[in-house]
């Protein structure tokens, strides 16, 4: 009991409540619109109690390989909870923090795609409005805020909100956290309102491993009236509903599934907007505030169907309700990803970007019967709603547009493909037998072809899918994707240290690696670079995830260093590779700075080329080759990627010193120019710059930075831009609608590039000239065409500059239409002598069934084709035999006789006679069979057209 006095003294203590300016009273006539409930928020924790505001993360996850995308306000701070984050870095220094998060849930742990429409409360984005404590103030305080914030902020009434808290656990020998308890308690919630729940309720994991600890959930009634509501409390009741999870990372679960205490602990804490307006809003339902009202009313505009009434289940008759609420949700998260800069595409977060607008596709176009263009036409919308929050929406509305637009355009034309070739299976398919599985599913994964759309159409004609087939292959699919690494590549789990270890180097006063040898390079008297052998001493070593003084000979560990000169994996620069012994390995280290020096002035000259908008996407450096992603409005043109290998080659040539310097974060983010990627920075920050002296472009005013390459980066880099020797673009493609990718090669590898690429230019001239000289023998143009076909291949597979692959391209694409014309031409010449050959043996006749030269199948269906045409009523059987002992056969029947003649059924019965096989239509058909029995072939031919024409 003195324990609880002092904690309802310390809690008394706190001021005069804050109080949000517009003060709406809730459920009157005045309810406060989102923006307001958002800002409110924000500016509780910041001014109140002194968070410092943030601004949101984008949700294409930063050093997350493992997340789609960010899913919850904390994604940012995990190496704040890890422990890994860099100790100078702005992220290291943050203790209270306060934002509104963007977030997507569809896709991987946290999927809400499927459920979004069918009820009214689940989405693909959502935002989460988030207060944390990076081992500052911890559960009292972080339950006390949340209680004013609720009650005496918002104003919502006290009897409406029920608390939980962790009821403990035996098989982990963790107690019920009863602190949570009193604390809830002291602050006046009454005991039949606090209630305590198991593990799968109040303990909240980041993962299967890593910071974890109890949580404490505020819910609301939405029914009230005096009612005692918490019989319904995590019932999954929509009228009692969770609004605040207030998570104590306290713990740490390890890999053998213990618990450790954390060295420090947190306060994570996450609201939903939607649902907190839904409350102040005095609604239901998350569709019915001001967050998705305006766009309902923009879709009920752009369809003009019935209007949105938040129908569900049986009652909504059609699913017309549950499409507004899919394409209302779903556009909301394309805009938010688009501008992000996750794009609809084929892989990860793209692939579930391109389902959520096609879903959404489908919803307008079948359900809505909506004309092409409505997504897109919605974005104005959502940026209306969304825009003041988070004004990148505003810049990026018509790319948003543009994305959408093209998408939809090339869904349909996937849709129309699927669609015959739907058809054309099924023409194919033997009565009674189901649909392949293997083309359900190259239509689901090649094309995006909805499943449930498959199973329409084949329902429609009265044929199943081999649903057990295609559900092996999705197994097989998903068994591939989820597989680790290939054999040998797999993750050493002594290169990276886990918090606990981190945390006891700390306490222990052993001091952070010193990595600034890692910069101690020079040139040599005759231009070679010298790397300075780094003297250090072992501090500890790590293994099996713990700090150990020695190791087992033969074993495999991770050492600790008082100082290194290795570069560690950052910036996207890959980690040195060698020796510790081995003074001279240096040409790892070498061939990863000349790239990273190659990155730095190829951004510099993919702005100058293409504009000053052109802005880094992401980049990644090896020793063998660099590769930069950038934002474009279309593919790169040839004129382009010259004059951006010409200003590179000019930097070059002058040899330009490299200039880098250490300096204050604030200070280098005011350089007018600078080039600077969405990722944390340490304090003080590196800058590389390009022949200009550092000095000079941190100058007042100084425009310096506009004219070379000037960025903040961690990388090890060349000293003078001479050792690059030449740069090369080898690759250039569009990933997605405005985001390009380059690869590309330096020093010897771009001259063998350029050697290459003159080479194969020699050998196209060659065909070239050889394609003028127009040979009247089909076999040579079939030659020349074949050989076009291999020079396209190689141009395409071979490492050649790519403005000059573009080139060859282009005139490959021109000589093998010229071949393939020639070919025909020549074709059609030697099937009209035949023809009038054959004519002129066969006379006035109905049916000529004969044998003729021909040195493809192309020119005996070309003779059997003229002879048609030159006599109309004959229907004409013309084999072919070839040196290799196969039999060529093409039919065509008069049309006068059918259906009675089908050519198919005619070229069937007679290469079936010849042990082949064969295939068409009732009017041409074609096949092939053995020689051996070509001549009772023949006998058949007669014999069949003969049974259908004295019918």
């Amino acid at each position: 009991m003195a324990a609880a006095g002092q904690l309802r003294r310390r809690l008394l203590l706190l001021a005069v409540p804050w109080r949000w300016r517009c003060s709406p009273r809730r459920g009157a006539a005045g309810c406060p619109p989102a923006g307001q409930v958002r800002a409110a928020f924000l500016r509780f924790f910041e001014e109140r109690h002194g968070h410092r505001r943030l601004p949101s993360a984008p949700v294409r996850p930063r050093g997350d390989p493992r997340l789609l995308f960010v899913n919850a306000g904390m994604n940012q701070f995990k190496p704040i909870f890890l422990g890994t984050a860099h100790p100078r870095s702005e992220l290291a220094q943050h203790r209270r923090v306060v934002n509104s998060q963007k977030c997507v849930r569809a896709g991987g742990k946290h999927n809400d795609l499927e459920d979004v429409g069918r009820d009214t409360y689940h989405h693909t984005f959502f935002e989460m409005l988030g207060n944390w404590s990076f081992g500052d103030y911890f559960k009292e305080e972080a339950c006390s805020m949340a209680w004013e914030l609720l009650t005496e902020v918002y104003e919502i009434p006290k009897d409406r909100l029920y608390v939980t808290y962790f009821a403990g656990d035996s098989s982990l020998g963790l107690s019920a956290d009863e602190e949570c308890r009193d604390v809830w308690l002291c602050l006046g919630v009454p005991a039949s309102h606090v209630l305590p729940f198991p593990l799968k309720d109040n303990f909240w994991e980041m993962g299967d491993t890593g910071p974890c600890g109890p949580c404490t959930e505020i819910h609301y009634d939405h029914v009230g009236g005096g009612r005692n509501a918490a019989a319904l409390v995590n019932q999954g009741s929509p009228d009692v509903v969770e609004i605040w999870n207030l998570v104590f990372m306290q713990y740490s679960r390890e890999v053998e599934g213990n618990l450790l205490p954390l060295p420090q602990h947190h306060v994570d804490t996450g609201m939903g907007l939607e649902r907190l307006v839904t409350v102040l809003q005095n609604k239901h339902s998350n569709y019915d505030t001001d967050l998705f009202t305006p766009i309902l009313d923009a879709i009920h505009k752009g369809c003009g169907g019935p209007r949105y009434q938040g129908l569900v289940g049986d009652a909504d008759v059609g699913h017309v309700n549950m499409a507004y609420r899919v394409v209302a949700d779903h556009v909301r998260a394309l805009c938010v990803c688009i501008t992000d800069g996750i794009y609809p595409g084929f892989s990860g977060a793209e692939l579930v970007l391109r389902r959520i607008l096609r879903r959404a596709v489908r919803f307008c176009s079948e359900v809505l019967h909506a004309p092409p263009g409505l997504l897109a036409s919605l974005v104005p919308t959502v940026v209306e709603v969304l825009g003041d929050a988070y004004p990148e929406l505003t810049k990026n509305a018509d790319q948003i547009m543009d994305v959408i637009n093209e998408n939809e355009a090339a869904f349909q034309s996937s849709l129309e493909r699927g669609r015959r070739i739907i058809e054309r299976t099924v023409q194919q398919m033997e009565p009674s037998t189901y649909f392949p599985a293997e083309v359900a599913w190259s239509l689901y994964g090649n094309l995006g072809f909805p499943l449930d759309l498959i199973d329409l159409i084949l329902e429609e004609k009265g044929i199943s899918l081999d649903s057990a087939a295609f559900n092996e292959l999705a197994l097989e699919d998903a068994k591939q994707k989820a597989g680790g690494p290939p054999a040998g590549q797999l993750e050493d789990t002594n290169t990276r240290l886990d918090m606990h270890s981190l945390a006891q180097l700390r306490s222990s006063n052993v001091p952070a690696t010193d990595d600034s040898p890692k910069y101690a390079y020079t040139l040599g008297q005759h231009g070679q670079y010298e790397f300075s052998p780094c003297q250090a001493t072992v501090l500890m070593l790590y293994r099996d995830q713990s700090l150990q003084k020695e190791v087992g000979a033969g074993q495999r560990c991770g050492v600790i260093l008082d100082r290194t000169n290795f570069y560690a994996e950052q910036g996207g620069q890959a980690s040195d590779q060698g020796y510790m012994i081995h003074l001279g390995q240096q040409a790892q280290r070498l061939a990863c700075m000349t790239n990273h020096t190659a990155t730095h002035l190829l951004n510099f000259a993919l702005r100058h080329v293409l504009g000053d908008n052109t802005e880094q996407q992401g980049s990644h450096v090896t020793a063998e080759w660099l590769r930069f992603d950038f934002n474009t409005t279309g593919p790169v043109t040839v004129e382009q990627l010259q004059q951006v290998e010409q200003v590179v080659q000019d930097v070059i040539k002058r040899n330009e010193v490299v200039h880098t310097a250490e300096v204050p974060l604030m200070l280098a983010r005011r350089v007018q120019g600078l080039r600077a990627v969405d990722e944390g920075y340490p304090d003080p920050v590196r800058i590389v710059s390009l022949g200009v002296p550092v000095e000079s472009v941190l100058t007042c005013n100084s425009e310096a930075a506009m004219q070379t390459s000037v960025e903040l980066c961690c990388g090890t880099h060349l000293l003078q831009t001479g050792a690059m020797e030449d740069l090369a673009i080898i690759s250039e493609r569009q990933l997605v609608k405005g985001i390009s990718r380059v690869i590309a090669v330096t020093g010897s590898q771009a001259k063998q590039a350029r050697e290459a690429g003159q080479c194969l230019a020699m050998e196209v001239d060659s065909v070239s000239l050889r394609m003028k000289e127009r040979s009247a023998s089909i076999p040579e143009m079939q030659n020349l065409s074949k050989e076009v076909g291999q020079l396209t291949k190689m141009v395409a597979s071979t490492p050649v500059p790519q403005w000059q692959r573009k080139e060859l391209q282009t005139i490959l694409k021109v000589l093998q239409r010229t071949a393939n014309t020639a070919i025909k031409k020549l074709e059609m010449q030697q099937a009209e002598e035949k023809a009038q050959s054959m004519l002129a043996k066969h006379c006035n006749q109905p049916v000529i069934i004969d044998t003729v030269p021909a040195d493809s199948l192309s020119i005996l269906m070309k003779v059997v084709n003229q002879l048609c045409d030159k006599s109309p009523g004959t229907s004409v059987l013309l084999l072919s035999p070839q040196a290799s002992g196969e039999v060529l056969c093409a039919c065509q029947v008069s049309k006068n006789c059918l259906p009675v003649f089908s050519a198919a059924d005619w070229a069937v019965a007679v290469c079936t006679q010849m042990e082949g096989k064969a295939g068409g239509s009732p009017v041409v058909a074609k096949g092939s069979g053995n020689a051996k029995g070509m001549q009772q072939a023949l006998t058949t031919a007669l014999e069949f057209a003969q049974s259908k024409l004295l019918k």
